[in-house]
């Protein structure tokens, strides 16, 4: 088969492919600016991502020390209950012939008290006595005289309170004997 091709129907066909070639221009304007728009969503999906995840592993992170805190918390409040209980049979008991309180004076006055004498000397490194320090009985000088002493309570049910456990020699009283 042969053809005759005419100049007007290669100005057609010259027509035809400068068409053609504008179609394929604008489709492939189209097709890389939705590759754009694809790429940059792709991007922006992906950050949205990595940030989900940052931010779920720090909720992670505080969740698990706030798990902490409260069984740490849960167990010092069971600890708490534990010793409110026990106060309050103490209480409810009441004070037993013997029983013993130990004051820690600052001088001369009541500062403290305290149920056995280890929690007083435990408490006079709070204020500042060097741990270890020995003490010594006040002899026959005034309570006042010292900067912190600890003085010994006994309960005595004859007189429904708690006395001295060593008592001072009685002073005479305006020269008498």
């Amino acid at each position: 088969m042969i053809r005759l091709v005419t100049a007007s129907r290669l100005e057609r066909l010259e027509v035809a492919a400068g068409t053609a070639r504008e179609h394929a221009r604008q489709t492939s304007e189209a097709a890389n600016e939705a590759f754009g728009r694809h790429v940059r969503e792709l991007y922006a999906v992906t950050d949205r991502a990595e940030r989900a995840e940052t931010i779920t592993s720090e909720v992670g992170a505080l969740l698990a020390g706030a798990v902490e805190e409260l069984s740490a918390a849960e167990q010092e409040l069971l600890r708490k209950d534990i010793e409110i209980r026990r106060l309050r049979e103490e209480l409810q008991r009441g004070p037993v012939e013997g029983d013993t309180l130990t004051v820690l004076m600052h001088y001369g006055e009541p500062h403290t008290v305290y149920a056995t004498r280890e929690n007083a000397y435990a408490d006079t490194t709070t204020h500042g006595v060097p741990a270890g320090t020995r003490w010594v009985p006040s002899d026959e000088r005034l309570a006042s005289a010292s900067t912190w002493c600890i003085a010994a309570f006994i309960y005595d049910a004859s007189c429904n309170g708690f006395r001295r456990a060593s008592v001072p020699a009685p002073q005479p009283v305006g020269g008498a004997a």
